[in-house]
């Protein structure tokens, strides 16, 4: 009699039961716009951010970042150097004492020497000795290392003047393309000739040349050479993608079977787990009890060890166990408590767990519609990585003369004040300062848009968050719109109605973006909110004391919690939406109210999803994962040597895009059965609230749910109902 009364008059505080509509049967198609000044705000936003993406694609030029520049200007690799994608440096003892090395490689014009566009790099030692200087230019220098401009054949010209005005190397050593930059080959230092010892310019022995060049470049020329192993990596999904794409199949088709079986299986699984559970809990309260009787015969008391620091002396003593003992068994007391009283709903759920497989085998293109969102996400990801690409390389690159080790007053003072053109500099016009020369410095910033590039920055990132969320609400108010369709036709399936996931996306996006972009601009304050936090920690950390931590520490936890909250309001909200019609704030309070009515039925509901989508993901991933590593490291053979493991470079790479691809895949078809046992839950909510099973208030749950709840219709509406 008591869960009678807990059934039909919930907790008037969170507001009063919904009331019956005898006109309502399903999502209501007369609705009209909501939040539209949310909309307007939207679109607004959206073609400012539109606006932000053309002036950055005109002023932006992203091949400053993609290709190296030579001394010149020029881009090695396009144009007039495409045969010659990599970019030598004549003196690379001058990169390492005067400038970073990183920002060397990644403006390529920062570093005070000379430098060319080549074919491919050095790959031996060389060096002008002083025999050298009595030789024609054309017997010492190898042209595909000179300047362009320069003809070695050319008369007047000899090798000093050459060297000294940086014409053409006067050394190099054996270099390896990192970044398309010619960085030195560390293997191959150690076998620098002792002939290095008296070269004019080089340090005077060969152990402080090496060691100059290790300690200057380092850093990068140490980590990896990008393009061969991006080469490599390509040449293995070239060989092994048809098998890539097989392994996404079968997780495709492990995690659509997993969901269909769910309808057959998920009494099973649930109870599977809480007898785990229960007896994983009395495994522990045996061991403890084990370890205390063992350490009692000891006589090995916490008082003979007193204070210290090594938490594993704690382990063996007998006071620690019983404290194990006590804390294991008052938990598994709470919870086999838990789950005496809490059956019913347990049950509950599992039933709305099968209904959710049950619908989604009416509705099998509501597995599709993550495909819709995924392609959205990456047309946002693309969008604006391309943005920031361009606004990063905006602006005319500015030159300045710059002279290394610049001693005279008159090569001061145009050291690094003095604009110059690449193109046309003459080194001759600064006979006091022969080391001069036209260096890249960096990209204009004057002008109003150059000024405002960090601003612009900042607008793309949060224009980003916002579409983003935009486009995971859409989908999330597709679903619920599609799923309610059928909760709510009393004759399954004859009653739902044609295209319920077509109809629902078209009244989302006709009725509802203010309503969805209002819940996606609150997320994305939020997440705005954490993203400043986290910065805020990280430019302060070295100066933060204790207090500033734990304040800092206990702001981003909120903020987390806010979030998560936040997307639970918003994806019930969405729900609500997508059934009556309504704004977003009357939908969330609407939906927030009529949880907290049934707070109990929501924590169990929802524990028990969770765990169930968790172990169907690790089956799913797990299982594609350990079959692609058995098939890519060879251990599995195909018959008529189909496919070879050996051919491939790294068979780590496949086996990593088939787990991630299979996680992705998993995800994605586990939203749509997260979302369907959401909405039907909230319409299982409203059903008992709106109906009490009479002829002119019947039940629109299935006869599963309505014999759990000991309900039942009195007469059926329409025919023999297929539930």
């Amino acid at each position: 009699m008591g869960k009678k009364r807990e059934e039909e008059n919930p907790d008037s505080a969170y507001g009063e039961p919904a009331e019956f509509d005898p006109t309502f049967n399903g999502p209501i198609r007369k609705r009209g716009c909501t939040d539209i000044i949310c909309c307007v705000l939207f679109l607004v936003v959206l073609l400012g951010y539109i606006g932000v993406g053309i002036l950055a694609w005109l002023y932006g030029d992203p091949r400053h970042v993609l290709y190296p520049r030579n001394s010149t200007g020029s881009f090695c690799g396009i144009g007039q150097n495409k045969d010659r994608p990599n970019l030598f440096y004549f003196d690379i003892l001058k990169c390492a004492t005067s400038v970073n090395v990183l920002e060397t490689a990644l403006n390529g014009l920062q570093c005070p020497t000379t430098q060319v566009c080549v074919e491919t790099c050095p790959t031996e030692f060389w060096a002008v000795n002083l025999l050298d200087y009595g030789k024609t230019p054309e017997r010492v220098f190898d042209p595909k290392y000179c300047v362009p401009s320069l003809n070695l054949k050319e008369p007047g010209k000899n090798v000093k003047e050459i060297v000294d005005l940086e014409l053409c190397p006067f050394f190099y050593t054996p270099t390896k393309s990192v970044l398309g930059r010619c960085l030195p080959d560390f293997s191959r230092l150690g076998e620098l000739s002792s002939h290095f010892d008296n070269i004019p310019g080089l340090p005077s022995s060969v152990n402080e040349t090496v060691a100059l060049i290790q300690n200057g470049t380092g850093d990068i020329t140490n980590s990896f050479s990008a393009k061969d192993i991006g080469i490599r990596i390509f040449e293995d999904f070239a060989s092994a993608w048809p098998w890539i794409l097989l392994g996404l199949v079968i997780a495709m088709l492990v995690s659509m079977l997993f969901l269909l079986l769910l309808r057959f299986t998920a009494p099973v699984m649930v109870w599977v787990l809480i007898v785990g559970l229960l007896g994983a809990g009395a495994y522990g309260i045996w061991h403890c009890y084990w370890e205390y009787d063992n350490y009692k015969q000891r006589s090995a008391s916490i008082s003979d060890v007193g204070f210290t620091t090594d938490l594993k002396i704690y382990l063996e003593v007998q006071e620690t166990w019983l404290a194990f003992l006590i804390i294991i068994s008052v938990a598994e007391a709470i919870i086999l408590l838990t789950i005496i009283f809490l059956r019913t709903r347990i049950l509950i759920a599992i039933a709305l767990l099968q209904e959710a497989s049950k619908a989604i085998s009416h509705m099998m293109s509501t597995l599709l519609y993550p495909l819709v969102t995924f392609v959205l996400l990456l047309v946002c990801v693309a969008y604006w990585g391309a943005t920031a690409l361009y606004l990063a390389t905006s602006g005319e690159p500015v030159y300045k003369v710059v002279a290394l080790n610049a001693t005279t007053s008159s090569c001061q003072d145009i050291n690094g004040s003095v604009s110059c053109d690449p193109l046309n500099f003459n080194s001759s016009v600064y006979p006091d300062c022969p080391t001069a020369s036209c260096i890249f410095i960096n990209y204009n910033e004057e002008g109003l848009f150059q000024r405002n590039l960090f601003n612009l920055q900042i607008y793309n990132a949060v224009g980003f968050l916002w579409c983003v969320n935009f486009v995971i609400a859409l989908g999330q108010c597709t679903l619920a719109g599609a799923f309610a369709s059928y909760y709510w036709a009393f004759t399954k399936p004859s009653d739902i109605p044609m295209f319920p996931l077509t109809a629902s996306f078209i009244r989302s996006l006709r009725y509802h973006v203010g309503s969805l972009a209002f819940g996606a601009l609150i997320l994305t304050l939020v997440q705005i909110v954490r993203m400043l936090l986290e910065y805020i920690d990280h430019k302060t950390r070295s100066a933060q004391n204790p207090v500033a931590r734990f304040i800092l520490c206990c702001m981003k936890c909120c903020f987390w919690c806010l979030e998560k909250f936040i997307k639970f309001l918003n994806r019930n909200a969405y729900i609500m939406i997508a059934v009556y019609g309504k704004n977003f704030c009357v939908s969330a309070k609407n939906a927030f109210k009529l949880l907290m009515r049934n707070i109990i039925r929501v924590v169990v509901l929802d524990k028990v999803t969770d765990v169930l989508l968790f172990f169907g993901k690790l089956l799913v991933v797990g299982g594609v994962g350990v079959l692609s590593f058995f098939f890519f490291s060879g251990r599995i053979l195909l018959p008529g040597n189909t496919f070879q493991s050996e051919t491939l470079n790294y068979y780590w790479m496949p086996i990593i895009t088939v787990v991630f691809g299979s996680y992705l895949i998993a995800h994605g078809f586990f939203s749509v059965y997260n979302m369907c046992v959401d909405t039907l839950f909230l319409c299982f909510l409203e059903d008992l609230e709106r109906n009490d099973g009479s002829l002119q208030k019947p039940y629109f749950m299935s006869k599963n749910l309505m014999k759990i709840l000991n309900k039942s219709n009195k007469v059926p509406k329409k025919g023999k109902r297929d539930n």
